[in-house]
């Protein structure tokens, strides 16, 4: 019988990296074992995963020696990086290039980095539409991880580029589900216009980067994006009223409007809003949910998501 081929995942206890180790323990004649990678091995997300089946390591994204242990003897690799722990975009890019140069010194034969695209090659730094943010990005959790792509290139590390999609997750654990107004009555809010988000349920993005593990190395050096769906805001917000059994009303504000909110990464999230809106043909074009769907039969559509998970959206 075939040695079986060790997927290291990194970001094994978050969301997209617990639906890749979720998936492979889940599919256990696909020829592949899972290595959870985390930096708290005691974690009771990281026990939970060891339980499950996964041969859990301990690694730190700034520590590039620390991640070539870790990704030692590892046939794949799922590469992430987290801009919401500490919103810095010199940060995420330097964890990147670890990634990129541990996967290197480690051999890896397949790469899958989650990424995103660069805005600032649709919308320049002079371009006064949305402002500059940090003196040098236009949505700096986008950016940096678009201009990280070429650390991987620059290495020769044989690498898929996946890009995501808005978390409908975003919902229970960002905030940014329906809140009561004034009125009583659920308001959605996002400054998308009339324009679609193509958004998708976190644990399908792990189960898509497996389904490209399992095509083999076709994709390599291609960009693969993924949806679960395109919706509009009405869309979404009737989706939500069918699935809560009461009135959801769709609040369209505009970009400036959502950077005037206040909380962390207002200003960055209303740049990224603007940018799916001004530039929607060329963001959605890309994530295709057939595609999605080629990858991992299981793809949730919206609806579905919220019949799983309604009862954990916060309403207040």
């Amino acid at each position: 019988m075939a040695e079986k081929k060790i997927i290291a995942v990194v970001g094994a206890t978050g969301a997209q990296g617990g639906g890749l180790v979720r998936a492979i323990v889940n599919d256990p004649g696909s020829g592949f074992v899972a290595r959870a990678i985390t930096r708290d091995v005691n974690s009771e997300k990281a026990k939970a995963l060891a339980t499950l089946g996964a041969d859990v390591v301990a690694a730190n994204l700034d520590d590039t020696d620390s991640l070539a242990r870790a990704f030692a003897g590892a046939y794949g690799l799922f590469c992430l990086t987290n801009f919401w722990e500490h919103f810095s975009p010199e940060k995420e890019y330097a964890q990147v290039k670890a990634q990129a140069t541990a996967a290197k010194q480690a051999a890896v034969q397949h790469v899958i980095w989650s990424t995103l695209e660069d805005t600032r090659q649709w919308v320049p730094l002079s371009d006064n539409r949305m402002p500059t943010l940090m003196g040098k990005y236009k949505v700096p959790h986008f950016d940096a991880k678009g201009e990280a792509d070429q650390e991987f290139m620059k290495l020769g590390v044989p690498t898929t580029f996946l890009l995501t999609s808005f978390y409908w997750d975003n919902m229970i654990s960002f905030g940014m589900g329906p809140k009561k107004g004034p009125d009583g009555m659920l308001a959605f809010t996002l400054p998308m216009g009339d324009r679609k988000l193509p958004g998708i349920a976190a644990e399908d993005i792990g189960k898509c980067a497996f389904g490209i593990f399992k095509k083999g190395r076709e994709s390599i050096g291609k960009r693969v994006a993924i949806a679960g769906e395109h919706l509009t805001g009405t869309e979404m917000a009737a989706a939500m009223a069918k699935a809560f059994g009461e009135p959801v009303r769709y609040n369209e504000v505009t970009p400036e409007q959502y950077r005037g909110f206040g909380f962390p990464g207002a200003d960055d999230l209303g740049n990224m809003f603007q940018f799916k809106r001004d530039f929607n043909e060329a963001f959605c074009g890309p994530r295709d949910p057939v595609v999605a769907r080629g990858l991992n039969p299981a793809l949730l559509t919206f609806e579905a998501w919220l019949a799983q998970n309604k009862s954990r959206i916060p309403l207040t």
